[in-house]
């Protein structure tokens, strides 16, 4: 990579841009009042400034990072940006996974001066695979991630391997490096060649996923019908044991502490720490990434702890979102037991349940409330399971109004396991419906 030039070097968008980017703030301000996303703001100045876009993305003088993946990309992205902050970077990123277009564009104008200006070191970037090349052709990335391949939102894609090829389709856009996931079973035949950049991997010892109830959960590869195919990690997981873990990054060793406990977590954090070194170069410290994870809080709504009831601390509700099969399965296998206190949510925003019938629930002992406009499809799939259910109530603030009216828990915690639309509104519910579109 290049030599990074500082942010204060960076420079305005110019005049011509000051009327969108106000257009674009004016409206962020008039959809947080209304406690709505941040899509509406993005694509209103994509219409008055189709331009705009890759010219905020210039100014950032250590590049523009993609996260790419069926899952995991809202938490690597956050790992990412905190290890680079523990390095003394400015970091802009898109916490809450507004991870189309018009959400990325949202997201810069919440970082951006009037006059275009964005005042960051980098851009660390979750983006949505079915965008993935098209925002690449606009934010000219540095550096691409492509984190995992997993059984995702076939109403929308088909085929799993549609979704690998667009991601390597993306990666060979990167100008700096292409960091790839080695166990998956369709990334990891990666043909560098195409590629633009140099490749780096990163993995999990082949005995902790062994040891791991279902692995990775990784789509097999219905294409060839072969397995991963190896390489050594420049990143790599080799110990792991609740939420401490061990790596391995360029040869040298890494301890830290994980925000959240999983296998899937781990993987996670090896691929951030690839990424942070390849951004970093010779000036990344693995005292520093180590700092970086032992301040970090769980990303958005992903092992995110929140009061059950405001303006008191006794019992505190810990959100597990899930978004299809493989997430909720990883999320379940790292469970160090039942939950005291469940509650389980999904409505219309996972348009196809039937995934449900592939996840292992022996775990789970029972649930407490099942909610959502999808809440009889779920306790369905519980009953099939044996799993004994208190309540099935659609209404997520009735089903909020009966998880308050219980006793407290002996750990002083609830789990709530919701999809990503039941996430949202529940922090609502409970006082938090604020959402960060942009951190720097």
């Amino acid at each position: 990579m290049s030599e990074p030039k500082p942010a204060s070097a960076a420079r305005s968008a110019g005049p011509r841009y000051i009327f969108p980017v106000l257009v674009g703030k004016l409206a962020r301000f008039a959809t947080r009042l209304r406690g709505g996303g941040g899509a509406l703001p993005g694509y209103l100045t994509n219409k008055l400034a189709p331009s705009l876009l890759s010219t905020l993305a210039n100014q950032f003088g250590y590049g523009v990072v993609f996260v790419l993946g069926s899952n995991g990309k809202t938490t690597t992205t956050h790992m990412i940006s905190e290890i680079l902050r523990a390095h003394g970077l400015n970091v802009f990123t898109n916490p809450t996974g507004a991870n189309l277009p018009q959400g990325v564009t949202s997201a810069l104008l919440a970082d951006a001066t009037p006059t275009g200006r964005v005042r960051a070191d980098v851009a660390v970037l979750e983006v949505d695979e079915g965008y993935a090349a098209e925002l690449a052709d606009v934010l000219a990335p540095s550096v691409i991630l492509s984190l995992n391949v997993q059984v995702d939102q076939l109403y929308r894609f088909y085929e799993t391997e549609r979704v690998a090829d667009m991601m390597l389709d993306a990666s060979s856009r990167a100008s700096g490096h292409v960091v790839i996931n080695r166990d998956d079973a369709y990334l990891s035949k990666i043909d560098e060649g195409a590629m633009r950049a140099p490749v780096s991997y990163f993995g999990v010892a082949p005995a902790l996923v062994e040891a791991s109830a279902h692995g990775l959960a990784n789509a097999e590869d219905t294409r060839s019908g072969e397995s991963a195919v190896f390489h050594e990690a420049f990143a790599e997981v080799t110990g792991a044991d609740g939420r401490a873990v061990t790596a391995v990054v360029d040869g040298a060793e890494v301890s830290f502490t994980l925000p959240a406990p999983g296998m899937h977590y781990a993987a996670d954090a090896a691929a951030a720490l690839a990424v942070a070194s390849r951004v970093l170069g010779d000036a990344f410290r693995g005292e520093r990434a180590s700092a970086g994870f032992a301040t970090m809080a769980p990303a958005f709504g992903r092992g995110e702890v929140i009061p059950l009831r405001e303006g008191t601390d006794d019992e505190q509700v810990e959100f597990v979102m899930f978004k299809n099969g493989p997430s909720l399965q990883l999320n379940i296998d790292a469970l160090s037991g039942s939950p005291e206190r469940m509650l389980m949510a999904i409505d219309e925003g996972t348009p196809d349940v039937s995934w449900l019938y592939d996840v292992d629930l022996s775990s789970i002992d029972r649930v407490d409330v099942v909610t959502g406009e999808k809440a009889f499809q779920l306790a369905l799939r519980l009953e099939h399971a044996g799993i004994p259910i208190d309540l099935v109530e659609p209404d997520m603030e009735k089903a909020v109004a009966h998880m308050r009216s219980l006793e407290a828990t002996s750990r002083g915690r609830q789990s709530w396991f919701v999809n990503y639309e039941l996430m949202m509104i529940g922090r609502k519910i409970l006082g938090h419906g604020d959402q960060e579109v942009a951190r720097r």
